[in-house]
């Protein structure tokens, strides 16, 4: 089976020339859930944006699908692989502000049913569209910015310890809607430090000063 992400000897340095990530090669397969570990600063993240092609490798190279991602229009490419910040980043006024967006820059018309859908699926009221954005906590602005995200059913998820800092009623939320996503074929990629996702991770590689130090897939 051709992985749906590949990364071949990717390696990032900074301005200074040190190396944040060095010769790193992993294989993900469609519809698995790949979860990435290790110390703060590791270069877990830095990964991450490499593969949602938000940075660019001082060498090596991304495959989608057995693709290079540099042969591939990035517009599509975000359409299909999306990044979600640890720090949800939402704009505009309203939640719809932020949940209309995929639709407009489709050029479609808002799917209101689907949409009241997602926020019940996230313990939302439909009512929450009318939102203003500033009043949100933590973990609602976490689960509108997720909704935001998969609308479109990406193919891959790409997820950066995005259950941090969220109280434990948000986080099983999130954590319920992800494994959802999965089971209807998305494949995840996620960072964390949580205790509960790394022990119940089936694949999962540990990362330490830039390199694969460890790994269980």
């Amino acid at each position: 089976m051709v992985p749906i992400i590949q990364t071949t000897s990717i390696t990032y340095q900074d301005e200074a020339g040190n190396n944040i990530l060095k010769d790193i090669n992993l294989h993900v397969l469609p519809g698995q859930c790949l979860t990435i570990t290790g110390p703060s600063g590791a270069g877990k993240s830095t990964l991450l944006k490499i593969i949602a092609s938000l940075l660019t490798p001082t060498a090596g190279q991304v495959l989608f699908n057995g693709k290079d991602i540099n042969h591939i229009n990035s517009i599509t490419y975000r359409q299909q692989v999306s990044y979600c910040y640890q720090q949800p980043s939402l704009f505009g006024k309203t939640v719809a502000d932020n949940l209309y967006y995929p639709y407009q820059i489709r050029n479609q018309q808002p799917d209101i049913t689907k949409l009241k859908q997602q926020l019940a699926q996230m313990r939302l009221p439909s009512t929450f569209l009318s939102k203003d954005i500033n009043t949100l906590s933590g973990g609602e602005k976490q689960r509108v910015a997720l909704i935001r995200n998969l609308l479109f059913n990406p193919q891959v998820l790409l997820l950066d310890e995005i259950t941090s800092g969220l109280d434990s009623v948000s986080k099983q939320i999130v954590l319920h809607h992800i494994a959802t996503m999965q089971q209807k074929g998305s494949t995840i990629i996620k960072i964390t430090h949580d205790e509960q996702q790394i022990t119940a991770a089936q694949h999962i590689i540990y990362i330490k000063d830039g390199q694969i130090n460890e790994s269980q897939c």
